[in-house]
């Protein structure tokens, strides 16, 4: 493996800015220094005016793979990834078929260990009956097991009371869940077609999928896990309501109960639908802007743990449907990170708060071995970032399968420039450098 060295950078990481080199060999940091300009490097990474940050690890993906790859693979998800600094990903379950075995598990990892650019980890998946194979799952090679507690696909909605409460008293690590309530939305959704047929506009899916539907299932399964004692992780909280569920001024490794909030969510309101239509619907969908403001400052004050992209690509095809014909989800792996340092220029968030809850927070949270810091024997996955670089998000720019974003349209401020996975340059000046493939992910549990 070569060695790398990165010299003059701005580095931020654990709360700190400031200026430093970095030296990369076998993979691992093996300095972090001011100057190093004399230590022998394969290769040199000239980093003046740019920022250098730990990789981002996202915990919550669809790459689709298998049975779905019209809309996206490993690979291609994977490029879209790096490319937006995203050293890292956590792919869930609901592929086809669903990933509800041991066996299904392994097949996904052997298809990123051959295909992968970035590092992964899978989850394993919860049905109402294949409680024995959740519980053969290795919590120190697998990130977590997850529960749909809402709609989903195939077999995933978990909604037997009595294995509900097996997984939560039994389960061998965190149980990440999709929280909206079933029956609230049935009931919504038959409303809304006696008003408007067929023929709903999406503008009425915050109404359909709405409050109510999301903190009842979420409030739900917070006392359940304290019931049992089970480590929980709601994944993509929607609305104001929910953040009283979720304490502050805990340290995060001490916490039992947390929380994720997508960049969706802290981007659009429900007055983009009228521009964006299907092309913002996500499930649990975008709400209010008072929901998408107090959501940030749920993240700033660390009620809120952790940042993600519940990156879900469809075909243009599809998304351009009706609105019950059209899927919910959108590709985000590469736009996550340029849409935060927007919200960086626009003073809503800080650098290091930025880099604390896309990369630190999710290494500590799911106890990843060794990532997530810029630290002396870590793993080096690391994006380099210019903070003054304009540029468009159009469709011949945009790396996932699918070819579109939500974004499109949109000049970010600010762009990824250098992507380091496990110690491989593997994106450079907008140009993706394959050859090598990421890792998978250990945790230290």
């Amino acid at each position: 493996m070569a060695s790398l060295l990165i010299l003059n950078g701005t580095l931020v990481n654990e709360n700190q800015i400031f200026e430093s080199d970095i030296l990369i060999k076998d993979g691992l940091i093996e300095k972090i220094d001011k100057d190093l300009s004399h230590m022998n490097a394969d290769q040199t990474i000239d980093a003046a005016g740019k920022h250098i940050i730990p990789g981002l690890i996202d915990d919550q993906v669809h790459f689709r793979e298998p049975g779905l790859t019209h809309k996206a693979e490993i690979y291609t998800e994977s490029r879209a990834a790096v490319a937006g600094g995203i050293t890292s990903f956590m792919e869930m379950p609901n592929t086809v078929p669903n990933t509800l075995t041991q066996e299904l598990l392994q097949d996904k990892y052997d298809i990123a260990a051959r295909n992968s650019l970035a590092n992964y980890s899978f989850y394993m998946g919860a049905s109402n009956d294949n409680l024995d194979e959740v519980l053969k799952t290795d919590p120190k090679n697998i990130c977590g097991v997850k529960v749909f507690m809402g709609s989903s696909t195939g077999n995933m909605l978990v909604d037997n009371q009595k294995t509900l409460k097996a997984i939560f008293a039994n389960s061998p690590t965190l149980i990440a869940t999709h929280c909206e309530s079933e029956p609230v939305i049935r009931a919504n959704t038959a409303k809304a077609r006696e008003l408007f047929g067929e023929n709903v506009p999406m503008d009425q899916h915050p109404v359909i999928r709405n409050e109510e539907a999301c903190y009842a299932s979420s409030s739900f399964a917070v006392g359940l896990a304290r019931e049992k004692g089970a480590r929980l992780h709601i994944l993509h909280i929607s609305t104001a309501k929910e953040l009283a569920l979720f304490d502050t001024g805990i340290p995060l490794k001490d916490k039992k109960i947390t929380a994720e909030a997508c960049v969706h969510h802290l981007w659009f309101s429900d007055e983009d639908y009228a521009e964006k239509g299907s092309f913002i619907k996500w499930n649990p969908a975008v709400k209010k802007a008072t929901d998408r403001h107090q959501i940030l400052q749920a993240v700033i004050n660390d009620r809120i743990d952790v940042i993600a992209t519940d990156h879900a690509p469809h075909t243009l095809e599809e998304k351009q449907n009706s609105y019950f014909k059209a899927p919910s989800g959108g590709p985000l792996v590469q736009h996550c990170l340029p849409a935060l340092l927007d919200m960086y220029h626009q003073g809503k968030i800080s650098l290091e708060k930025i880099v604390e809850k896309s990369s630190h927070a999710v290494a500590t949270l799911f106890e990843v071995d060794q990532r997530g810091y810029l630290r002396e024997g870590y793993h080096a996955d690391i994006a380099i970032v210019n903070l003054s670089s304009p540029w468009e998000v159009n469709r011949s720019n945009v790396l996932s399968k699918c070819g579109w974003s939500p974004f499109e349209g949109h000049e970010f401020k600010s762009a990824v420039t250098h992507t380091i996975v496990s110690g491989n340059l593997v994106y450079e000046g907008g140009k993706l450098i394959e050859g090598t493939t990421g890792q998978r992910l250990a945790f230290d549990r």
